[in-house]
């Protein structure tokens, strides 16, 4: 007669956990089986935008599934990001992070933000870097930044610079300016960079520190006057267009975006998403593309990303602090 003792128990109940625990440890064996979304904090048009869609048009052809660009605007991109920090981390719900979701709002709305960037999220793969570029209303009179500097300390809180939310790259870049240009500038607060980058060809507002990929179409084509750019050098495919900090000693904002995903996502997941972005990345063929409208290739695997992260937290925390930015 088989008599079933405490101890064969025990060995019986942990062999049957075993590929239960190892299945729970891989995360799941088959991801994916249908259409994942990436999740865009800011509206279609603009520069994150375009990466996103970049972006999920070649992880639709690597994983064999389609993956969605979904929109969620709002908030300085606080919308889409708590969206994606609430999910479920199955791999189904990825995020393109950005500057300004994953780094300046943790000081701007310190103790009021409702994610933490980086306990709420996954680092996958970091994708791009770009700068912004300095555009006016053609209708003022300035075709340089000490130009249009003279013209707003002429007319104090009459100037109206737009930006795409709270909090947004766009807006601490506006910030810097009336900091380090000593000028009184009225700050207008959109739900994302493209409709204030509308409202200034409109003539709404008169200064935008908009992507650079968006500002350049406009100024080349005579929608807005180009100042400059707000990278540490200039831009090959503007070459003529100065550096703030030709000007404003100091000034340097790059943007940057990344693929993360909510916190607990599986490792193979992970590791999935990230080879097929850095694959991307390395295509020559993308690589010109993003050239051509000021962004480069800025690959980094899970770990790297995320201790890049945490430094510019660090960064943008000292520049919000040193500029006593507040969100308006």
């Amino acid at each position: 007669m088989f008599k079933i003792t405490r101890r064969g128990l025990a060995a019986a109940t942990a062999l049957a956990a075993a590929p239960l625990l190892s299945a729970r440890a891989q995360g799941p064996a088959q991801w994916p089986t249908r259409a994942l979304r990436l999740v865009c904090a800011f509206a279609a048009g603009g520069n994150t935008d375009f990466v996103a869609r970049i972006i999920a048009e070649r992880l639709t052809a690597d994983l064999g599934q389609p993956v969605v660009v979904e929109n969620r605007i709002g908030a300085g991109g606080m919308i889409g990001a708590e969206a994606v920090a609430r999910s479920t981390p199955d791999g189904y719900t990825l995020f393109l992070g950005s500057l300004s979701t994953q780094s300046i709002h943790v000081s701007l709305y310190e103790g009021r933000l409702p994610y933490n960037p980086v306990a709420d999220f996954t680092p996958v793969s970091r994708t791009t870097v770009g700068t912004h570029m300095l555009i006016i209303h053609p209708s003022i009179p300035a075709k340089t930044v000490p130009e249009l500097i003279a013209y707003a300390r002429s007319r104090p809180g009459e100037l109206a610079y737009g930006s795409g939310g709270n909090g947004t790259s766009t807006h601490i870049c506006g910030e810097m300016l009336r900091q380090l240009g000593g000028v009184d500038l009225l700050h207008v607060p959109f739900r994302s960079t493209a409709p204030a980058s509308t409202a200034l060809i409109a003539g709404q507002i008169q200064i935008m520190f908009d992507t650079f990929s968006s500002a350049l179409p406009h100024a080349r084509q005579g929608r807005a006057t180009g100042l400059a750019v707000t990278s540490a050098q200039r831009q090959s495919a503007a070459p003529e267009m100065p550096t703030m900090a030709e000007t404003l000693p100091g000034f340097e904002a790059d943007t940057w975006d990344g693929v993360f995903g909510p916190a607990g996502l599986p490792s193979q997941v992970v590791e999935r998403v990230d080879v097929a972005v850095q694959k991307a990345l390395a295509d020559p063929a993308l690589v010109s593309r993003l050239n051509s409208i000021g962004l480069q290739p800025y690959p980094a695997g899970p770990a790297a990303f995320a201790a890049f992260q945490k430094v510019e937290i660090e960064k943008w925390g000292r520049v919000v602090r040193a500029a006593n930015i507040k969100p308006d």
